[in-house]
């Protein structure tokens, strides 16, 4: 064989061997496309519920979550593609009970477009504001009682396994089993922990009403809240300050409780308004936080706060929760 010929054979098997693996690169490419084409799209509104939602549907869809960690639900607004992920999605998860004030009317046009869409507020039976300026609304902070949160994870496994397409039904419900089993680890612990706060202290006042359904579940009194509302956009009045510190200084509350994701300076007031020591302590309400900040996760943030409240409140120091509370990969 000549030099030539020799040169030109290597030339021809060089370039068939490039087309195959062209050939196998784009196959690729078009499989994954159309994998990810084909995957289910899960929104939630709120960075809790993301989180929990995000335990059941494992592996099975994809989950955007539009809010932000450290994000007040109240205030929080979304970009146009984020507003485009809502209109397109196989299903929209969401508190409800008015909550994301600037998110609902995207929830709401895509609902009637005819995208799935799960208030989950309205199925774990809410509770009602019994004073203040949002008496007889809906109360939608219903995750600071874990029992409901249990609620919380079959209503949005039923939906995942109900009415999208494309999901492992029985990965889905052995996702929700095991969360299922975590929360109640959860709420046997925090019941632990809070019995033994002494009962002339089980009081709580946190900078607004947050925590209602906690307090129905484990046996708290709310004496009140710095701002008199459900919602963080409303404002306290002087004459509103007043009264609470003299709620405060009539009770013997020992401790305020504020959003650590808000400022505090509605809460440092009303404690200069009061003739007793209290001491003003942060708690994660509304908001999960970035990774390493003390609550990345529902789980996390409920240990904090339970932590947080018992030892503001006098409870003796005690273990941290068993192993079954610990998060788990999907």
């Amino acid at each position: 064989m000549t030099h030539r010929a020799e040169v030109q054979r290597h030339f021809t098997t060089s370039v068939t061997v490039l087309a195959l693996v062209g050939a196998v690169l784009l196959g690729l490419v078009a499989c994954t496309t159309a994998t990810d084409a084909e995957r289910p799209s899960v929104v939630v509104t709120t960075n809790i519920l993301g989180d929990i939602t995000r335990e059941i549907v494992g592996d099975q869809a994809e989950v955007t979550v539009l809010m932000k960690a450290g994000a007040d639900p109240h205030s929080f607004g979304i970009s146009a593609p984020q507003a485009a992920r809502v209109e397109q999605a196989d299903l929209i998860v969401y508190n409800g009970l008015g909550l994301e004030e600037n998110v609902l009317r995207h929830v709401e046009a895509a609902r009637e477009a005819g995208v799935a869409a799960l208030a989950v507020g309205d199925g774990v039976g809410p509770l009602t504001y019994a004073s203040d300026d949002m008496a007889g609304r809906p109360d939608p902070h219903f995750w600071t009682d874990p029992t409901r949160v249990r609620t919380a994870v079959r209503l949005i496994a039923e939906q995942l396994t109900g009415h999208v397409d494309g999901v492992d039904v029985s990965a889905v419900r052995a996702n929700a089993a095991r969360y299922d089993r975590q929360l109640a680890d959860l709420t046997a612990w925090m019941s632990g922990r809070f019995a033994a706060i002494p009962e002339n202290k089980r009081n709580l006042v946190t900078n607004h009403h947050v925590f209602g359904y906690l307090a129905q579940r484990f046996g708290f009194h709310v004496i009140g809240a710095v701002i008199p509302s459900g919602t963080t956009l409303a404002s306290p009045s002087a004459s509103d300050l007043k009264s609470l510190a003299t709620a405060i200084e009539t009770a013997g509350v020992t401790a305020i409780f504020a959003d650590s994701s808000q400022p505090d300076r509605l809460a440092q007031v009303l404690k200069r308004e009061s003739d007793v020591d209290v001491r003003v302590l942060p708690l994660f309400s509304e908001s999960l936080t970035e990774q390493g900040r003390g609550a990345a996760t529902y789980l996390e943030m409920m240990r904090a706060n339970t932590t947080a409240i018992a030892d503001g409140l006098g409870a003796p120091t005690t273990a941290r929760p068993t192993a079954g509370t610990e998060r788990k990969p999907s």
